[in-house]
């Protein structure tokens, strides 16, 4: 497929290079010759880019980032935000109006940070960041579902079932909750 979109390059190392200056370039990247690509394989670790963000784009778990995974990460991105443009920004924070609502994935993406922000005592925030959704254990552990598996009494939502979880739990033994 040829790409009609205009790739500016520049040389270094002694070969040109795809110079990635815009959300639409970034957006293009599925349209980019494969041979024009510096790499088609980056490792998981060892780079100057955080690890964790490298595992996630990771979607086969082999420690390598491919093409095919790069412009999904990339393409899931740009379609979840209004403005492509703003993934180049590298700000720590992503201000929650500039979450495409209009797509399914923005919908679930402003959604989940919303919600996310409500259980980490920042309902009013205006923006989340890479330090509010880094640790799983502030976000979740004062909800009644805290991901831990563990059902408690906050779990119950009445207080017939309340009493059944207070009666089981001593009987049979139970496991620490996230949340204590």
């Amino acid at each position: 497929m040829t790409s009609k979109h205009n790739w500016t390059f520049f040389r270094a190392g002694g070969f040109d290079q795809v110079k990635l200056e815009s959300g639409s370039d970034l957006m293009n990247l599925e349209h980019l010759d494969q041979t024009l690509w510096v790499a088609l394989a980056c490792p998981t670790s060892g780079l100057e880019i955080d690890s964790r963000t490298l595992e996630m784009i990771d979607t086969d778990g082999n420690g390598r980032v491919r093409v095919n995974e790069l412009i999904a990460a990339v393409k899931f991105a740009g379609n979840s935000i209004k403005n492509p443009d703003d993934l180049l920004l590298g700000k720590a924070e992503l201000p929650l109006a500039s979450i495409n609502d209009a797509s399914p994935e923005g919908k679930v993406l402003l959604a989940s940070a919303r919600q996310i922000l409500v259980n980490i005592g920042k309902r009013d925030a205006a923006s989340i960041s890479v330090a509010d959704v880094s640790d799983k254990v502030r976000i979740f552990s004062d909800t009644a579902f805290n991901g831990d598996g563990v059902i408690t009494v906050l779990s119950a939502d009445d207080a017939a079932l309340m009493a059944v979880i207070l009666d089981v739990v001593p009987f049979f033994g139970g496991e620490p909750d996230r949340t204590v």
